[in-house]
């Protein structure tokens, strides 16, 4: 009976890691390839010159508080480029298919500010919620990573 149990659980913990070892893994992330000014060369032969953008949020993270299952709550992430080079996003994912980020498609003029926004959907949620929304940009580093949080209060049933 023992030797049953522990099969079974061997089995659900490895359908619940997908069955994946590490390599298999890697082989399956999306790396966005973004031309990044700082990388190129230049006539001098470094890129120590380059003008780059910066991203500079008025805050990385949001916490939403407590909410009910079901609603839907948004956010958005102010920022400026403080860089000296045009901003461009090529994209923002967030962690699973609840939280949809949109963000700005031109580029952003150094100076300027824009917005990026995030809606998360709680439906079928429970409990703390901890998302992520990961933003490749023309930068360096070439990620940022937003994040929102909260609790999702399940409705009681009368």
């Amino acid at each position: 009976m023992k030797k049953i149990a522990f099969v079974l659980i061997s089995a659900m913990a490895l359908y619940s890691c997908g069955g994946e070892n590490a390599s298999e893994k890697e082989a399956s992330l999306d790396t966005d390839v973004v031309a990044n000014p700082a990388t190129a060369e230049t006539e001098s032969g470094t890129a120590d010159n380059v003008d780059v953008p910066e991203f500079s949020f008025e805050k990385e993270v949001h916490d939403f508080g407590t909410i009910v299952q079901g609603e839907k709550v948004a956010y958005s992430f102010k920022f400026k480029n403080t860089g000296k080079g045009d901003l461009i996003i090529t994209s923002a994912k967030g962690s699973c298919g609840c939280t949809v980020p949109e963000w700005p498609q031109e580029p952003i003029a150094p100076g300027a500010e824009g917005v990026i926004d995030v809606v998360f959907n709680s439906d079928g949620k429970s409990g703390q919620q901890n998302k992520k929304v990961t933003i490749v940009a023309n930068t360096v580093p070439n990620t940022k990573v937003l994040a929102i949080n909260g609790m999702v209060e399940v409705p009681v049933e009368e």
